[in-house]
């Protein structure tokens, strides 16, 4: 390690650790007055060292969690004891205007035994030995609180110089204490744009089996916490060639399709990477980013492709309804992955939709794009995905024919300007009959049930083709039909 970088670590170090000093001071003063040791430890040490340290502060000590529950107490009217069974007691402490959220955790040296989904918590009394259990070097480093005295046995420090992931243990016994190291090795791989070392991708490889006796709510967790960084491909490339995605998202190696002799497709997988990178790059256009539901959609959009690729005569390869087969697909893993109902639907709408622009793309180069009730059914069936199904679908333009790009290009931004001219006309956010259903049931003087849905559906139907037609003409329409069903 250079004398530039060492130099500017520290200097990062020792800017960030006056800044936290006020509130590590007092808590440093609380347990070493109750005779107990204190570390800031791991992430909160390497953030530290990167010069990026938050207000969420990681702390490890001799204390065991009856003890250090008694004394945040003293520091803190905000403690929880959720993670009281793993030794971990939080608190939220305020200094002048900044809040700050603490945990404190027993010197622990948990494994997983066997095919157990529930790692063995066991409480250590040394804190190398607490260090030698974390996951990786460079969340193997500590500082004594409040001395300041730093500790790094396992040579964190090297190899965040270096950028490289490694285990302060050898990483079969790392990733056999919790195998979730593993896919944690492919997160700091994206996150911080680091490199594993030679012997934990070895060991990522040989051990990936041992992913299936993590339970699915921590795999979901990790897994969303890679797509969420800025940079996923690298984790994901990670996942892929070790055999590890195979066992927690089966459906993205097996879009490493063969190509066929000819070249007449895309390598799926890699244009399945850039559409993901595509999305990120463009999710300014959406309230809330980074955008988990918008890269799980962007990742997994065409993973019905393996399933539905049909070779034609003349070399040709067709897919056809892979979005409605990737869709069921995305439904039936992010399920077994415990993702909630709500992020499931918004993700596989968006698989389902996301090829539906072409027709308008079509349409434009043949009559002049799309009629209004197309428009307004575009809208209806995005719903409130509408913003993401814009930025999926811009992200899903890879080519590299610059003019079948632009063309698509400036077919979506048409597409877009005839929604904001509908959009200015009409309520499309909410596009719904001029009638409600009580004065369905008023005009036609007849009771709730199937004809009241039946006749809402039609009025919905008319409202689709011709835009809002008014109450008067709404009921007009809607005695002639309900006339014509009588006879």
């Amino acid at each position: 390690m250079s004398t530039f970088q060492l130099s500017s670590v520290q200097a990062a170090a020792v800017a960030e650790l006056l800044r936290i000093a006020p509130v590590a001071d007092r808590l440093g003063a609380l347990f070493s007055n109750a005779g107990h040791e204190l570390y800031l430890v791991g992430g909160s040490v390497r953030d530290a060292l990167l010069g990026g340290l938050g207000h969420d502060l990681d702390f490890a000590t001799s204390a065991r969690p009856g003890a250090v529950e008694k004394l945040l107490r003293k520091l803190s009217p905000a403690v929880w004891t959720i993670g009281k069974e793993y030794g971990t007691i939080g608190c939220k402490v305020d200094v002048g205007e900044t809040s700050w959220v603490i945990e404190v955790t027993t010197y622990r040296s948990d494994v997983y035994v066997g095919h157990s989904r529930k790692p063995e918590v066991a409480f250590g009394d040394t804190l190398d030995d607490d260090l030698l259990r974390r996951d990786f070097t460079i969340n193997a480093m500590a500082v004594s609180i409040p001395e300041k005295r730093f500790v790094d046995p396992y040579g964190g420090l090297n190899d965040l110089a270096r950028r490289v992931i490694r285990t302060p243990a050898t990483p079969e016994s790392s990733f056999s204490d919790d195998p979730l190291r593993m896919m944690r090795a492919a997160r700091f791989a994206a996150q911080l744009g680091f490199r594993p070392a030679p012997e934990v991708v070895a060991a990522m490889r040989d051990m990936a089996d041992r992913i299936s006796i993590i339970s699915a709510e921590r795999i979901r967790d990790e897994l969303s916490k890679l797509l969420l960084t800025d940079g996923p491909r690298p984790g994901l490339d990670l996942l892929v060639s070790t055999g590890l995605a195979a066992k927690v998202l089966p459906e993205l190696p097996a879009l490493r399709l063969e190509r066929d002799e000819h070249h007449r497709h895309k390598d799926v997988y890699q244009h399945s990477l850039m559409v993901l990178e595509q999305a990120i790059e463009l999710e300014d256009r959406l309230p809330q980013q980074p955008d988990l539901i918008m890269r799980l959609a962007a990742l997994l959009h065409d993973i019905g492709k393996p399933a539905t690729r049909r070779f034609e005569p003349g070399g040709k390869v067709s897919f056809h309804h892979h979005d409605v087969v990737g869709a069921k697909l995305a439904r039936k893993r992010l399920t077994a992955l415990r993702f909630s109902g709500e992020d499931i639907k918004a993700v596989c709408d968006l698989i389902a939709l996301h090829l539906r622009f072409h027709g308008y793309a079509a349409s434009l180069d043949r009559d002049g794009g799309w009629t209004d009730s197309a428009v307004r059914r575009y809208v209806r069936d995005a719903g409130d995905q509408l913003a993401r199904l814009h930025v999926l679908t811009r992200a899903d333009v890879t080519t590299r024919d610059k003019a079948k790009a632009e063309r698509l290009r400036s077919a979506y931004d048409d597409l877009e300007r005839r929604i904001a001219e509908l959009a200015a006309r009409e309520e499309l956010d909410a596009i719904r009959p001029d009638l409600n259903g009580s004065q369905i049931m008023e005009i036609l003087g007849i009771p709730e049930g199937r004809d009241v849905g039946r006749a809402y559906a039609f009025l919905l139907e008319r409202r689709m083709e011709d835009g809002p037609l008014g109450e008067e003409r709404a009921r007009e329409e809607l005695l002639a039909w309900w006339a014509d069903q009588q006879s």
